[in-house]
């Protein structure tokens, strides 16, 4: 089970107004207003994403998901988000390609959202932000172990991003939008089968991909991310179910789980590629300027 990566502490490097969203103390998790010391921290997650700042890679192939549904084992109520958790003793749930050198084996997949759809990912593009985004996190098992191992480790880890606005009803996403009341309160668990996380992916496969961290503690900088470039739709009433779970558990006052995303992290020295042309080239801003004189 994970129970690293979603633990409690920590101070944001970067405010909040720095990717265009509202510096307010309401938006801030608890988690996020105590100190923490973070090795290096030079490689934190998440950014904003600047389209016309990413580089163009020629060489990056389109990442490939291979999803078994009989590996998806539960549902758990972590106190910071819930996660759909996946058995990952052998490699029949891995992605590969893009950036990766080899596969990577699925471990689970969350969200983050806000409290209404005017904030809630982590990631922004452009200063957008979206009300919320998916999490599918994989780890290096060419490599290392165990995945505890990995997560402490150099690429140790490869997380699928994917920003999630609001629009159509997402059918495949019901099933698990159905099951969450049972998992409402903190530390709650349900068993949950045959569930494939491809459908949760969007039709474009272009992406971004950049090194980076855990969004939460330990905060390691073992992760490849890996942004897809398309949003997928979810409905108001759906982002409705994420917003009734809880933080706390049976008997305690009962708050609301939302707002449960990191701040913006600076970029630092770090390129953020591109496996698609992000913008058009100087050289067609000269053409242009030629034909307009």
């Amino acid at each position: 089970m994970l129970y690293l990566f979603l633990v409690y502490g920590a101070e944001c490097v970067a405010p909040y107004c720095c990717g265009g969203r509202l510096n307010s103390p309401l938006m801030l998790h608890p988690i996020w207003k105590g100190p923490l010391d973070i090795p290096g921290g030079s490689r934190q997650s998440p950014i904003d994403i600047r389209v016309r700042d990413s580089v163009f890679h020629p060489n990056l192939a389109p990442i490939s998901t291979q999803y078994d549904p009989n590996t998806c084992l539960h549902i758990w109520n972590n106190g910071y988000s819930f996660l759909v958790e996946y058995d990952d003793c052998t490699n029949k749930s891995v992605v590969s390609g893009g950036p990766l050198e080899n596969p990577y084996r699925l471990k689970q997949f969350h969200f983050h959202w806000g409290a209404n759809n005017d904030w809630g990912s982590e990631h922004t593009v452009d200063s957008k932000v979206f009300p919320a985004e998916l999490h599918l996190v994989h780890w290096n098992c060419s490599r290392y172990r165990t995945f505890e191992e990995a997560i402490m480790e150099e690429n140790g880890l490869a997380v699928i991003g994917i920003f999630i606005k609001l629009g159509r009803h997402h059918e495949k996403l019901q099933k698990l939008v159905d099951i969450l009341p049972s998992v409402r309160y903190k530390e709650s668990l349900t068993e949950f089968n045959y569930f494939d996380p491809s459908c949760l992916l969007p039709t474009c496969s272009d992406y971004w991909t950049y090194s980076g961290s855990l969004t939460t503690p330990p905060l390691t900088e073992s992760v490849t991310w890996i942004m897809m470039k398309k949003p997928i739709e979810v409905d108001h009433s759906q982002l409705a179910v994420f917003r009734s779970l809880l933080y706390t558990a049976v008997g305690e006052e009962e708050k609301n789980m939302v707002d449960n995303f990191r701040p913006l992290q600076p970029l630092m020295n770090r390129t953020v590629h591109s496996s698609f042309e992000p913008a058009l080239k100087m050289s067609n801003f000269k053409k242009a300027d030629v034909q307009a004189g």
